[in-house]
């Protein structure tokens, strides 16, 4: 696991080490151990190493025998030594035991096509010195991150956002898609950031930029929902428990110790389960609950983790955490409306002073239809049989109806169809509350671009099939917009790496063979996968209700984070940024203040704001937060964590 960062002029101007150094010197959290460089000809690629494989030796930027090929990479390929035996039979020659250059080969001989025999979570850039051309790439489900500049003749390249924005003259201006998107959906877009002009590489693609020709983005791996007919229901959880095991022992490829979260829902403690072994050394897990009960899922990990004997460390998250805002924004590098991110931090915290490597249950949601919106939407499809002109009044009327009002929402979303109606669930603010909560130039701007486009245009139901279509969006979208974001910034944020076996991409093309009767089952959700865990896991586990990663925010802002919210979004700076109404976010507070669960809309105005003040006002974007972090953690300690469980 490293961070990544490149320079690229084509006209070959000189670039100077500095310029790479300080790219990589504000991702030094994403790779403490070491930090590398290669500059060349109008070239310089960088990283800093998180040393996970071949701690003596593997070393980055790493070339080919004659140092014409050179890789900086972020990840790891599981399949590596099955790909380095084959390479080495025909003539290669390796100089180290690392993954990493087990790339570089297999870009000699297969080009940029290399990707497809990669098993793993990677990103990574090839430069190829004889053709003077760069290749980028991203893993199939879009693990780990990569944006991309293109201005003047240059290319930049980095793991996130800021490294960047050290180089000169580029120029920080919000990208308003990117602002409307947020709003809407608590993420930026999947080929856009929240500065215009830099882009994301999306999951399972590659690109290829040459002097002369501007970057070349192409799809090379896609997930088919084609449903196999002819297994038995038995025959499918057989094989699904084997691909899950497989996985798992991929995925403990380190020469670091590995541990595990621990939720205690299913996807985390099937994981575990799976990790588990009677006669070894014991697997440590970290979990992380909260004061109150109604959210807190500390009694169901301890309980998995009792069963199959762990290592157990947890803690009870106190609302006291304004003192660590500033540090997530540092590190969430753009704003970010998913309040599970602050435990997500902590419980990275925590397990980062006990290994370097951490398995997740991230991806079973989306892959075996784990979600309550697809049981509602289940439900909803029954309202498409009511006539058209009833639909239609019912969302007339709550259109006029006051904002806020109860049942407004409900008759909007009655009065929607198919994918639209499935989207509009999953939406923040929708357009009239955007109207209401941005001051009108800011609206303007917004209002030009729909933030649902591509999913709608992208939307297929395969022989009828809507499940497989929702499904199909969660993985493209949601899944790397915003959970593998979430966990890729907030383990880096404590220099850990993160492997979730469940988004194996072998493993997730055989999730989608399994047919819609078995994902979604007479009111179950993710029953084909339940049912494969009966007798590994507690029934427990399996029938407990779903709970999800949620955060006690809304009651935060009712109490501890009131006053540091309003300061910040009431402020003058605010005011005078000219961007939200005023008005309407003091509303936003009364309403959450008399009851309304608005934690998701002060959460995103919050992040945005203290991003705005980060990135946009000063004038550079220096890196002081990982130093502050270390001390604010240890002083903070006993405010924030309540009790510490081994």
């Amino acid at each position: 696991m490293c961070g990544i960062a490149g320079i690229i002029r084509w006209d070959g101007r000189q670039v100077r080490e500095d310029e790479i150094r300080a790219m990589c010197g504000v991702i030094a959290h994403r790779g403490p151990d070491d930090e590398g460089v290669y500059v060349g000809d109008g070239v310089a690629i960088g990283m800093r190493r998180l040393s996970i494989i071949d701690l003596d030796n593997g070393f980055q930027p790493i070339s080919n025998e004659d140092g014409t090929i050179w890789i900086v990479f972020n990840g790891e390929i599981y399949n590596y030594r099955e790909l380095r035996r084959d390479l080495e039979k025909h003539g290669h020659v390796f100089r180290t035991a690392s993954d990493t250059e087990t790339i570089v080969h297999l870009y000699e001989d297969l080009g940029p096509r290399c990707v497809d025999r990669l098993r793993g979570m990677f990103a990574f850039a090839i430069w190829d010195t004889r053709k003077r051309q760069v290749l980028l790439a991203r893993d199939r489900l879009g693990i780990k991150p990569l944006y991309y500049c293109e201005r003047d003749g240059e290319l930049l390249f980095s793991s996130e956002l800021k490294p960047i924005l050290q180089i000169q003259n580029v120029e920080r201006t919000l990208d308003w898609e990117s602002v409307g998107h947020l709003f809407a959906t608590l993420a930026t877009p999947s080929t856009r950031s929240i500065v215009k002009g830099v882009s994301k590489l999306e999951p399972a693609r590659i690109a290829v930029a040459s002097q002369g020709r501007s970057i070349r983005v192409e799809r090379y791996w896609d997930v088919d929902f084609e449903p196999n007919e002819h297994a038995t229901e038995d025959e499918l959880v057989e094989q699904l428990r084997e691909r899950l095991a497989e996985s798992v022992t991929l995925h403990q490829v380190s020469d670091v110790p590995v541990g595990a979260f621990l939720s205690g829902g299913l996807d985390s403690s099937a994981i575990v389960a799976m990790m588990s072994r009677p006669d070894g050394r014991p697997l440590k897990t970290f979990s992380i609950g909260f004061a109150e009960a109604s959210h807190d899922e500390l009694p169901y990990a301890r309980q998995v983790a009792a069963k199959f004997g762990t290592d157990h460390y947890d803690l009870v998250l106190r609302p006291d955490v304004v003192q660590i805002v500033e540090d997530l924004t540092w590190y969430l590098d753009e704003p970010f409306g998913d309040t599970s991110a602050i435990p997500t931090y902590m419980v990275s915290k925590l397990a980062a002073e006990h290994v370097k490597v951490v398995l997740s249950g991230d991806g079973g949601d989306e892959l075996f239809a784990g979600y309550d919106k697809y049981l509602v939407e289940g439900r909803e499809r029954r309202h498409d049989h009511l006539p058209a002109a009833i639909r239609k009044t019912a969302g007339t009327i709550g259109a006029l109806m006051p904002h806020g009002m109860r049942g407004k929402r409900f008759l909007r979303h009655l009065a929607l169809e198919g994918p639209k109606r499935y989207l509009d669930a999953s939406t923040m603010f929708h357009a009239d509350e955007m109207t209401s909560l941005f001051q009108p130039e800011a609206r303007a701007q917004i209002a030009a671009h729909d933030p649902w486009s591509d999913a709608l245009s992208d939307w297929r139901e395969p022989g009828g099939d809507w499940l497989a279509a929702a499904q199909y969006n969660d993985i493209n979208r949601y899944l790397p917009l915003d959970i593998l974001t979430k966990v890729d910034r907030m383990t880096m944020a404590h220099s850990i790496e993160a492997r979730p076996p469940l988004l194996d991409h072998k493993l997730v093309e055989f999730a989608a063979t399994v047919p819609a009767r078995f994902r979604l089952k007479d009111g179950t959700t993710k029953y084909i996968f339940k049912k494969a865990m009966r007798g590994i896991l507690p029934d427990s586990i399996i029938d407990r209700q779903k709970h999800g990663f949620a955060v006690p925010l809304a009651k935060w802002f009712r109490g501890e984070l009131a006053g540091f919210s309003r300061d910040i979004l009431l402020s003058g700076t605010c005011r005078n940024r000219g961007i939200f109404n005023m008005k309407t976010v003091e509303r936003l507070f009364e309403l959450n203040a008399r009851g309304r669960e608005l934690d998701l809309q002060l959460w995103t105005m919050l992040s945005f704001e203290l991003w705005c003040r980060r990135f946009l006002d000063g004038s550079t974007v220096s890196d002081v937060a990982p130093q502050r972090v270390r001390q604010t953690m240890r002083r903070l300690s006993p405010a924030i964590f309540a009790t510490a469980v081994r």
